[in-house]
């Protein structure tokens, strides 16, 4: 049995009757009371009334904390996430259920995050989440019967290595994790359409914040993602740029009055010149010498991230490949992958990250050897990050083994 309305075993219905008796003092003040929403919050706990009861217990005094039940009408985001933040709610799919774009490639990540606080971001990520429940609500309304989930499209082209930042990847998963704890079966499907060779890596980030159940809603699209699109989505409803007939009232194909499609943030709206970072490691780089960290990759497609600080004054740094861990070379006698140059990271700390093409031994060199007279304290982080089908065939092989110079 599903367990929908008209749809249930026995022992659902009676799980359904003992919900709503556990939970009468709390009833009224829930966004719905009738038995398709209470439904979602057993169907998300496999009908153990308890755990159900824990969860919208929980999701109670979110919605207070939050202040969700007039966050669309009483808050608005900043003026920099308005604008440079993408996606929008845009048609219905066959069924009615309202769809919502997220354009990935163009959003510019570390703009947004010196531009606003995490906080502003998880907050118009509620306010979108309740403004679809309501049109939920509107839907269900109009068409005469129950419409409570959504579809979603990822566009992810362009997907690079700026969007795997680690704080908008761990922002993005206190999202994921807000929205699997506050709205369980809301999302019906997710269609991924144009995912690059960096996508597996990239989910391979975000998956653990994920429900087995919203795993198996998740749908990667080849190169017929339009055919595909069109089997649940009607051409008038679907934007001329996904395949379809839709287009704003002035002709736009990209329907930007309900998407919004974005670029790089101006400079000027940040409000700070770095996001705070807890680092993992810290040494000395002594007068004059180096400090090479050596790691290990097995599998072409791997992805090299790292953040570092400097105390005092700046840090040279570079990537470097060789053939052998263990074995202590020359910058000279390496093959360069990141040229090494100078960092004020003592100023503003420095990241980066590179998708690893062939596998070796990949060094990370701190280089102090210009300075005379002074040493230099280094904080950083540096993680190897795997596609999805790799998790479970590398570990997390040298683990960064300093070699000193």
């Amino acid at each position: 049995m599903s367990g929908r309305v008209g749809d249930l075993s026995p022992k659902q219905a009676e799980a359904l009757e003992h919900f709503r008796e556990r939970i009468q003092d709390i009833l009224t003040q829930l966004p719905a009371q009738h038995d398709h929403f209470l439904l979602r919050w057993l169907r998300a706990r496999n009908f153990n009334v308890q755990k159900s009861e824990a969860m919208v217990r929980k999701h109670l005094e979110f919605r207070k904390q939050m202040k969700v039940d007039t966050i669309v009408s009483d808050w608005r985001p900043p003026e920099v996430i308005e604008k440079y933040l993408s996606g929008g709610m845009c048609g219905y799919d066959r069924e009615g259920s309202p769809i919502w774009y997220d354009v990935i490639g163009p959003v510019d990540p570390k703009g947004l995050f010196l531009s606003a606080s995490k906080q502003d971001f998880i907050k118009s990520k509620i306010r979108d989440c309740e403004v679809l429940q309501q049109e939920c609500v509107l839907q269900s309304q109009r068409l005469g019967r129950n419409v409570e989930s959504i579809t979603m499209i990822y566009d992810v082209e362009g997907l690079g290595l700026k969007h795997i930042w680690k704080p908008a990847i761990e922002t993005f998963g206190e999202i994921l994790q807000m929205f699997e704890d506050n709205y369980p079966e809301a999302l019906k499907r997710l269609f991924v359409i144009k995912a690059p060779k960096l996508y597996p890596v990239a989910y391979n980030l975000v998956k653990h914040f994920l429900c087995e159940n919203t795993r198996q809603k998740i749908h990667i699209l080849g190169a017929n993602w339009q055919e595909v699109l069109l089997k649940y989505i009607d051409a008038e409803q679907l934007p001329v740029m996904y395949g379809g007939k839709m287009t704003d009232p002035d002709g736009d194909p990209r329907c930007r009055t309900r998407i919004n499609h974005v670029g790089p943030v101006p400079p000027s709206y940040y409000v700070r010149d770095h996001v705070k970072v807890d680092y993992e490691r810290c040494m000395i780089v002594k007068r004059g010498s180096s400090q090479q960290f050596d790691y290990e990759i097995l599998f072409p497609g791997c992805v090299l991230r790292w953040q570092f600080a400097a105390e005092g004054a700046d840090i040279g740094f570079g990537v470097f490949l060789k053939d052998r861990k263990g074995e202590w070379k020359k910058a000279a006698e390496m093959q360069e992958v990141v040229p090494s140059q100078r960092y004020n990271a003592h100023l503003v700390p420095e990241d980066g990250s590179l998708t690893c093409e062939r596998p070796g031994v990949y060094v990370l060199r701190f280089d102090n050897t210009y300075s005379i007279f002074q040493a230099k304290r280094i904080s950083f982080t540096v993680e190897v990050l795997l596609p999805d089908h790799l998790q479970s065939l590398q570990t997390n092989r040298g683990g960064g083994e300093p070699c000193g110079s």
